[in-house]
């Protein structure tokens, strides 16, 4: 998953076994500097080549989620070409994410290859670094699109499963015919 001599971070290390820990299914990532949701995969599946589309067998929800988000907030379903995030415009506001740019040791990535969660990534506003007035406005600007969001949560397959007795079976593989990506049941 990561490259060679790749350095993890002691706080994403804590993430990773904490996402391995607890059955999460939905997560965000959000980032500034732009207005657009990116979806996985972000590294590329020809690692010599840039702004590759890497679609996950996932595919058709992982922009459905992006979209959720996109389409609640104000600004990214704004149709103008002309603002911060303009070219993302004709995309809806979602790409994924290594057509846009591909890079190893993404949490996208991590998580729909080694946990039951799908994860996009949104970047919040067109600042990289938001003076601490302007927080209040992006809060804003996010929060519908946040809440959207969260409420996809409610989406795919969903339930317990049992033995005949109706006690739960951990680490029971779901399959779903089409989409060569299975999940796995929680404690």
């Amino acid at each position: 998953f990561f490259s060679p001599g790749f350095q993890v971070a002691p706080e994403t290390k804590a993430v990773m076994k904490w996402l391995r820990s607890i059955p999460f299914v939905l997560s965000a990532s959000l980032h500034g500097g732009e207005l657009v949701v990116t979806y996985p995969y972000d590294y590329s599946r020809h690692p010599m080549e840039e702004k590759m589309f890497s679609p996950t067998p996932d595919e058709q929800m992982f922009k459905m989620l992006a979209k959720a988000y996109a389409d609640a907030h104000p600004v990214i379903s704004d149709r103008s070409e002309l603002r911060c995030g303009g070219n993302f415009v004709k995309r809806g506001g979602i790409i994924n994410g290594a057509e846009w740019y591909s890079f190893t040791g993404g949490m996208a990535d991590f998580n729909y290859l080694h946990t039951n969660c799908f994860e996009v990534t949104v970047e919040v506003g067109c600042e990289k670094f938001p003076l601490e007035e302007e927080l209040f406005t992006i809060w804003h600007e996010n929060r519908d699109a946040l809440l959207n969001y969260m409420e996809m949560v409610h989406r795919g397959i969903k339930g317990i499963v049992s033995d005949k007795f109706g006690n739960p079976i951990k680490n029971a593989r779901i399959s779903v015919r089409g989409i060569r990506h299975d999940v796995t049941t929680g404690n």
